[in-house]
């Protein structure tokens, strides 16, 4: 067992068994042995890598697009440039040299990360400079919120319920044997259809982000977009570990591999339009990265001698690689022109 292992366990024997989300929450932020308070991640010396350590094009498409939801709402004087998330800085970094083809909006942002891991603020601070670190949403400024969460939703925990002949119970970790394993608990009332087996996951964290997020919109103007692999209305066990670059058993571990559930987008979109804002329909990465116009940057890079810019596009975009496993989604105020590349959502439907 891990040391991580040995401290869930006692507390099993202890108290009972704890829910996914429980585990999920130890796993990734135990203060001691939880998996991003001890290391960098990211890249190939870490477990995975995300799009902005793929290549510089992708976080430039992401910093044009707000740049030109900031010219659309008036080029607001004073406004947060915020990410929750941020892991080493490199999408941040790559979004303000974007950010100098509308003149004004460097000056203008304030940038604010959400950060909960210790180790991972450093290593912030050594790319970008100076920060302003965060540990919620909630604690953004009330002025215009320019926002945009790449791979952050999936690391937020998730309860799971199993459909049974008895109906909806909830999966708990627990021991058997002195080993790790998963379990159901008594029957919970679920507003949802399904049969036997079927399993879905509700993520409140991410429905509170997206809220909080879309309030400060809806009443100060600004933009969000959230990027994250997942669907809509989805159903099965997505709880996945990351290790060396391989997938392992969630149970395996503890502390010592990435954990992530896919993203239900349903949830934050009816989130955002509670809080009074517009949100757009669910759009794949690859389409979204194509319509900001990524051939055309991938193809000048290229030309200026980037022998990885092609390589780096058809992973960002083919549907085969990263291009529809992601996908998009976007909040901006009422009234306002939508943020580039997405259309609006007109109204909530199941299947949008």
């Amino acid at each position: 067992m891990t040391p991580l292992a040995e401290i869930i366990a006692a507390r099993i024997r202890a108290t009972g068994p704890i829910s996914i989300a429980d585990y999920m929450q130890i796993c990734l932020l135990d203060s001691r042995h939880g998996y991003y308070a001890t290391r960098d991640p990211f890249g190939a010396a870490g477990d995975f890598t995300t799009a902005p350590e793929i290549h510089q094009m992708f976080g430039e498409l992401c910093g044009l697009a707000l740049a030109q939801a900031w010219m659309d709402q008036g080029r607001p004087s004073s406004f947060t440039l915020a990410e929750p998330g941020p892991g080493r800085g490199t999408l941040m970094a790559d979004i303000l040299r974007a950010l100098r083809v509308a003149p004004g909006m460097r000056d203008a942002a304030e940038v604010a990360l959400i950060e909960a891991s210790p180790h991972l603020r450093q290593a912030q601070r050594r790319l970008l400079g100076p920060v302003r670190h965060l540990d919620s949403i909630e604690e953004i400024d009330n002025k215009p919120l320019f926002l945009i969460g790449n791979e952050f939703i999936d690391a937020l925990p998730v309860r799971q319920f199993q459909m049974t002949q008895d109906g909806w119970r909830e999966r708990f970790v627990g021991l058997a044997d002195g080993v790790l394993r998963i379990g159901l608990g008594g029957t919970v009332d679920l507003p949802r259809k399904g049969e036997p087996g079927d399993v879905v996951e509700d993520c409140p964290e991410g429905a509170a982000v997206a809220e909080a997020v879309a309030r400060r919109i809806a009443k100060h103007g600004g933009a969000g977009i959230l990027i994250d692999y997942g669907g809509w209305n989805g159903y099965g066990d997505t709880l996945q570990a990351l290790r060396n670059h391989a997938p392992e058993n969630p149970l395996a571990h503890p502390g010592e591999a990435d954990l992530t559930a896919h993203v239900d987008f349903a949830p934050l979109a009816a989130a955002a339009l509670r809080a009074g804002a517009q949100v757009s329909r669910l759009v794949h990465q690859g389409d979204w990265l194509r319509a900001l116009g990524a051939e055309a940057r991938a193809s000048k890079l290229a030309a200026a001698g980037d022998g990885g810019a092609m390589a780096a596009l058809h992973r960002l975009t083919d549907p085969g690689e990263m291009g529809h496993l992601f996908k998009a989604i976007a909040i901006w105020p009422k009234g306002a022109p939508a943020v580039p590349g997405f259309t609006a959502l007109e109204a909530y439907a199941d299947d949008a």
